[in-house]
């Protein structure tokens, strides 16, 4: 069995690969102030942008599902994947070279399965490429060419050729020291008479990779007419392959996305091919699979669902591209964004049209024409005779209930009018009143209860439950609360503020036991004073349980909330936690006087007596000098 990996070196993994550049391969990050960033968390379903980055701190944490940590963290949870697997990646990616501190060097054979069946598509890839320059690919090439795409293009694209052999690939990987095993698990092979042979022979190969860059599965076009199989064959679903999880081309055209806020989705990987070659560099395609609802999480995380965001689908325009379309409108409302359709002239695809007519007509295509809603009431429209009356209803009694699914008061509305004006029903407002009745049934059928009722935004003053300790709930309009946390925050990512100080608070002076517990973790790991540069690591690792740590996470990455975060407002807090922990005490210690009552006794009596009056004293100075009492 492999070693464990040398505590230095994942440090070095640690430093080496900024957290906001692996994160950025997942979604679009925004200034959210204070040197951190913002954008949709990728761990949960949200509409606003609750998770935060800190590249000064190589932290990340979601204020929505609470989910937090390092790089590391960040790597192993998106992508599933144990944490000798998450050093491994991001080592391969900053040519780091790890040591195996019992078993010397790392086999290939004994990394983790994700890690592997990555590299075993790695190698694919290359192998399918060199491939394309071999003889037997002239059919492949010619392919190609017909539909425009030159020797640049393909490697472009990666586009490469199975060879029509048996098991050419997978002899191939074999001698690269990849098991049967992990040939089959991965797709690239699967069960022959006599063992394992290549999955994909004879065809032209697309790599279909993931956000992240890695190639995770294969689209393969039949060019052959004994080939029997389906004109296209994709990759199964496997530990690293999910067809409803992946979009073709989301690699190279992300960054764009993001840029642009604008998404062009495709139908097929050629028209991928010629909408990036033609200037569209935002075009992406699902592969043998409807667009549905995994993909629009994609595409939103991109697209920041910003209000000027727009999705354009472009479709065929036969009745099959039709239907692609409404069922893509069903959709629709998962979208902050614009949804719009194209559909070329003749009902030629992007690859077609710019073969036809150049680069410019895929460029013109892909302005938004038509919002998607209207093309899908048109659609319904267009099956009745609206020259009756009866017609005239039944296409109401159709269309209205998609229009009342728009969740926008006023866009549904805008579109009520518009629909009244397709089926030429003069009294418009009798259609606006018929589509707002059937969205309100519609929140009443689906009405919240008291246990239903959706949880306030979180935020500085309603912070979600946390397991970091036993005991209440953190309620942030507590003043007591409030102050314990900015005193922490500032502990955590401005020590030389609150130092030394704040190294001789009490746990005890922390009401809330969350925030007990991060203040003991600030003292087992040697206090804020004179904090090193891997502090924050120091005081995640002593955190006792998962729930602590993401607290720790939490409050390193929250804003602290001043305009000028400086020694004076630091004070402030410190001052304010010392003197409600000092008042707490003499309450405690009036409690005690009292229940001594005058026939106590006189020693005992007298020691708390004087501890009040200490105490009282120590109150007032604070209370008359800041942070020069302390």
């Amino acid at each position: 069995m492999a070693g464990r990996i040398n505590d230095d070196d994942v440090k070095a993994v640690r430093d080496a690969v900024p957290i906001d550049a692996v994160v950025s391969e997942y979604l679009q990050l925004r200034n959210a102030g204070g040197g951190n960033l913002k954008g949709l968390c990728p761990f949960h379903d949200e509409k606003s942008p609750s998770f935060q980055v800190s590249p000064s701190k190589g932290l990340f944490h979601c204020f929505g599902c609470q989910e937090g940590g390092d790089t590391l963290a960040f790597v192993m949870k998106i992508d599933h994947l144990s944490f000798s697997e998450t050093v491994e990646r991001l080592a391969a990616k900053a040519g780091i070279t790890l040591r195996y501190e019992e078993g010397g060097y790392n086999p290939g054979h004994q990394r983790g399965e994700r890690i592997r069946l990555v590299e075993a598509h790695k190698v694919a890839t290359q192998f399918y490429i060199d491939q394309l320059d071999s003889p037997e690919a002239e059919i492949g090439r010619k392919f190609l060419a017909e539909r425009g795409f030159d020797q640049a293009a393909a490697a472009h694209f990666g586009v490469g050729y199975s060879p029509a052999g048996w098991d050419h690939l997978t002899r191939f990987l074999r001698g690269k020291g990849f098991s049967d095993k992990e040939l089959i698990l991965s797709g690239l092979s699967q069960d022959g008479r006599r063992g394992p042979i290549d999955r994909f022979r004879g065809r032209l190969m697309w790599p279909i990779r993931d956000v992240g860059g890695d190639v995770v599965g294969f689209g393969a076009r039949k060019l052959r007419d004994d080939d029997n199989g389906p004109k296209y064959l994709n990759t199964p679903e496997t530990p690293i392959y999910k067809k409803s999880q992946v979009l073709y081309g989301v690699d190279l055209a992300k960054k764009d996305i993001a840029k642009v806020s604008r998404a062009v989705v495709v139908e097929g990987y050629t028209d991928v091919m010629a909408c990036h070659l033609a200037g569209v560099t935002t075009a992406i395609a699902t592969c043998g699979t409807a667009f549905g609802g995994d993909h629009i999480k994609i595409l939103r995380r991109l697209l920041m669902d910003n209000g000027s965001a727009r999705v354009i689908f472009t479709f065929d325009g036969d009745a099959a591209g039709q239907k692609a379309a409404l069922r893509a409108f069903e959709d629709d409302q998962k979208f902050a964004a614009e949804t719009y359709i194209a559909i070329a002239p003749d009902g030629m695809d992007p690859c077609e049209l710019r073969l036809a007519k150049g680069d410019q007509a895929v460029v013109d295509l892909v302005q938004p024409r038509t919002p998607l809603f209207e093309f899908a009431l048109r659609q319904i429209v267009k099956r009745y005779d609206l020259e009756t009356p009866a017609g005239r209803a039944a296409a109401l009694d159709e269309a209205a209930p998609v229009v009342a699914r728009i969740k926008n008061i006023g866009a549904q509305h805008e579109v009520a009018v518009q629909l009244a004006g397709m089926l030429g029903i003069l009294d418009t407002q009798f259609v606006v009143k018929r589509v707002a009745q059937l969205a309100r049934w519609a929140r009443d059928r689906g009405g919240k209860g008291p246990a239903q009722q959706q949880a306030p935004q979180r935020g500085y003053d309603t912070p979600a439950p946390t397991a970091a300790a036993s005991g209440p709930a953190l309620n942030l309009r507590s003043p007591a609360h409030r102050t314990e946390r900015e005193l922490l925050k500032l502990a955590l990512q401005r020590p030389e503020l609150v130092s030394p100080a704040f190294d001789a608070y009490g746990i005890d002076e922390f009401t809330a036991p969350p925030y007990a517990a991060v203040r003991q973790c600030v003292q087992d790991a040697g206090g804020a004073t004179g904090a090193p540069a891997d502090y924050l690591d120091a005081v995640r690792e002593a955190a006792p349980n998962d729930g602590v740590r993401a607290l720790v996470t939490e409050l390193a990455v929250e804003t602290i909330f001043a305009k000028s975060v400086d020694e004076a407002y630091a004070g402030d807090q410190l001052v304010t936690v010392r003197l409600r922990a000092v008042d707490r005490r003499i309450r405690d210690v009036q409690g005690t006087l009292a229940r001594l009552g005058a026939n106590g006794d006189p020693e005992q009596l007298a020691a708390v007596q004087n501890e009040l009056w200490v105490l009282t004293q120590y109150g007032q100075s604070l209370r008359n000098n800041g942070a020069g009492a302390l």
